[in-house]
């Protein structure tokens, strides 16, 4: 997680509380950079971590190759929160469609020009998740994606 994020510690949070409902451990890495995440996972390996969450944060979309690449180099199975890490060839993210997201920015933005007043209009939480899983890093991790979730998943990259 990137400390800077203000809703990283609600994420954190989040994570813990799932984990704990299903006796699991959370170990929390931070990397405010592109420099600390070499350090960050030294640490997964050195806590012997099983696997690795990244919490969602703009920022890291634009690092998403060099965070993919060291997943794979370190073997460790990785979610994320975008579908542009699974196609730059991560394992599996879980997050909201960003192209929903966008129409519904274009409908404010028609409810705007129209003379709505921005203070007026109420805030909209995402409705819409996708799971993307990539087969082939999967394979390569030596992981095999169980039939029922490969059913849900809104895209299967092969």
């Amino acid at each position: 997680m990137n400390p800077d994020n203000p809703n990283a510690e609600v994420q954190v949070e989040q994570v813990q509380e799932a984990a704990r409902a299903l006796g699991l451990q959370v170990l929390v890495l931070k990397a405010r950079s592109e420099v600390e995440f070499d350090a960050v996972f030294v640490s997964l390996a050195q806590q012997h971590a099983d696997a690795l969450m990244v919490a969602a944060d703009p920022r890291l979309i634009s690092h998403r190759n060099r965070l993919v690449a060291l997943a794979a180099r370190h073997s460790v199975p990785t979610a994320y929160f975008s579908r542009e890490f699974v196609t730059a060839g991560g394992l599996l993210s879980y997050g909201s469609d960003i192209a929903d997201a966008y129409r519904h920015v274009g409908v404010y933005v028609a409810l705007i020009l129209k003379g709505a007043r921005p203070v007026d209009l109420p805030v909209i939480q995402p409705t819409k998740f996708e799971l993307v899983i990539n087969l082939k890093t999967a394979k390569a991790l030596g992981l095999t994606v169980p039939s029922s979730v490969l059913a849900i998943a809104d895209e299967v990259i092969e």
